[in-house]
């Protein structure tokens, strides 16, 4: 045992975000803490960390050593790389172990000021000051945040080889499914444990809610059948009468078990034309080359991943979409009918001693969108922020909560494209399976640099790769066989753009496309009605075969859009 916490009870201002907490972590441990933003998750970090204090006890294995990431560094910008690592170290730590390990995180100018970093460079020298610091216990908060496809799946490989206790928050879900023996999940100030990884996690949390629902049931059907027998005008002269009143007082005084809320996505999006964003040879440099010169005309329903290296210029060229930065050579043709919204790092240019509602009103009081107008309070209620919240100060939201409330600020503007730097960020995973099936039917262009994978393959239809300062594009989603690494040869600029000749389709190939055509709504469909069973079916084994049925249906069905994407991409 390294920890155990009894009754444990928090506050947060007013807020009670952990209620008679118990648990206990073990040597070995690898545990995953997820929960919907602003439920405490960071908290509970800083409380295990020592950081914080709690009501409760707290039992600590005697010179228990623990290691501690936080969300967001706290780093002194004058600093030097080195300097801001031997801050945080034991001055006895050999520098051939700091600097073997500072490469192995892609950190190889030691005398870099830290101001001058960017968010994913500065969380790689937080996580390497962490894992230099021996430990029985690690803490990580958002350990993937800001971190390329390379470093995470060196972070996951270091993680399953970790012999010590992990204790973790994270959204990514390939980590939870990899890494992770157990997950806690922080629900409506209680916790809930799970011996299992994501998958075993899902199917176990339906189960336990589903018992929740049918005591809850049984609860309700007694209490209506005590209370015809209470009006009755029973008295209560006997102690099997005195015992069943008292019975029914208590049972009458439970709480309801409340549904969780879920985000409602709004749909306020404008026609997108057939002219919709054209890169035309552009290139950026700065004192070297960051990209050489890239053309790509996006389609109407593009769904396009970026990814590549942490500094290679990805959301530069978003940027340069936006037209906030003018690239070195080329243009970009933008569409008469593109309505272009952003969803930047970060929270945007929030401030923060305004009131949650009054920075949504910046936008809009009403709203027209496809289900009608809604008011600004209305559309605060739609992503989770309750009337309480709507009059608190942004400062005082949690960083999950932040981005929330700038998502939605971003989908209120009616746009056609949406630009995604890092939308995965902080957003808990109720939220991102939320947006996933709206980026699923939005009626636009989609473009996202991103570094969850699991996010990348839901999403995306097509990827731009960043990889020895040229730009290629892969049809599909992420896949471990695209490498971003760069090649130690030589760098080479990108041969000019030159339109491929059509391909054009044989007969076959022909006949296969009008089949997909018609196969791919049919499979969507039965999908569907697999999905209204589910919510009507109680019974286990059935929802287990429903379930295998759906599992059979995505795959013909992922198989099916793909080859489809290939017919067209041939034929276009």
């Amino acid at each position: 045992m390294l920890i155990t916490a009894s009754h444990i009870t928090k506050y947060n201002q007013n807020k009670c975000i952990l209620n008679d907490v118990s648990f206990t972590i073990h040597e070995h441990d690898k545990i995953a803490l997820i929960g919907i933003n602003g439920t405490g998750k960071s908290t509970l970090l800083k409380i295990l960390a020592n950081i914080t204090d709690v009501e409760g006890s707290i039992l600590r294995k005697k010179d228990l050593t623990v290691g501690y990431l936080p969300q967001n560094p706290d780093f002194q910008n004058h600093l030097t790389v080195l300097e801001q690592v031997y801050k945080y170290l034991d001055p006895k730590t050999p520098d051939y172990e700091i600097k073997s390990l500072l490469h192995k995180f892609k950190i190889t100018d030691f005398d870099q000021k830290i101001e001058t970093l960017s968010g994913g460079q500065q969380k790689r020298i937080a996580l390497a000051i962490t894992l230099l610091k021996p430990c029985d216990l690690l803490l990580l908060d958002e350990p993937t945040n800001h971190l390329d496809n390379e470093m995470i799946d060196y972070l996951e490989k270091y993680l399953m080889k970790f012999n010590k206790a992990l204790f973790m928050v994270t959204h990514d879900r390939y980590f939870l499914e990899r890494i992770t023996n157990q997950i806690y999940e922080l629900d409506r100030q209680h916790i809930y444990t799970y011996e299992a990884n994501y998958s075993s996690f899902l199917i176990q949390k339906a189960e336990r809610e589903e018992v929740m629902l049918a005591t809850e049931r049984k609860r309700k059907l007694f209490l209506k059948k005590e209370l015809e027998w209470v009006r009755a005008g029973v008295q209560a002269r006997t102690t099997k009468s005195k015992d069943r009143l008292q019975r029914f007082e208590e049972l009458s005084h439970q709480k309801d078990i409340q549904t969780i809320k879920n985000i409602e996505m709004i749909h306020t999006s404008s026609r997108l034309g057939k002219k919709t964003i054209e890169l035309n040879h552009i290139s950026m440099a700065y004192d070297q080359p960051l990209f050489y010169p890239f053309s790509y005309l996006f389609k109407q329903y593009d769904r396009i991943g970026i990814i590549g290296m942490n500094g290679c210029g990805k959301s530069t060229l978003l940027n340069i979409i936006a037209g906030l930065v003018t690239p070195s050579s080329g243009e970009v043709i933008i569409g008469d009918t593109v309505k272009l919204g952003y969803f930047k790092q970060g929270h945007g240019d929030m401030n923060p001693n305004l009131r949650v509602i009054d920075y949504i009103k910046e936008t809009a009081q009403v709203l027209k969108t496809d289900e009608g107008s809604l008011s600004a309070k209305q559309m605060c209620e739609k992503f989770l922020f309750d009337t309480e919240l709507q009059y608190t100060t942004i400062s005082r939201l949690s960083g999950g909560e932040k981005r929330r409330l700038y998502l939605l600020k971003v989908l209120m503007e009616g746009n056609n494209v949406l630009l995604l730097d890092e939308p995965t960020n902080d957003l808990d995973i109720m939220t991102l399976q939320i947006l996933e099936d709206y980026l699923d039917t939005f009626p636009g262009i989609v473009i996202t640099v991103s570094h969850d994978r699991y996010f990348l393959d839901r999403i995306c239809t097509g990827l731009l790769v960043f990889k020895d300062k040229t730009i290629t594009y892969h049809n599909g989603g992420y896949s471990e066989s695209i490498d971003i690494t760069p090649t130690k040869e030589k760098q080479v600029k990108q041969k000019t753009y030159q339109k491929e000749r059509k391909v054009k389709l044989t007969w076959n190939e022909k006949k296969e496309l009008t089949q997909l055509e018609e196969t791919i709504p049919l499979l969507e469909e039965k999908i569907k009605d697999i999905d209204l069973q589910l919510n009507d079916v109680t019974d286990f084994l059935t929802i287990q075969e429903l379930v295998q049925q759906r599992d059979q249906l995505s795959y013909q069905l992922d198989e099916s859009s793909i080859r489809w994407l290939e017919l067209l991409e041939k034929e276009a």
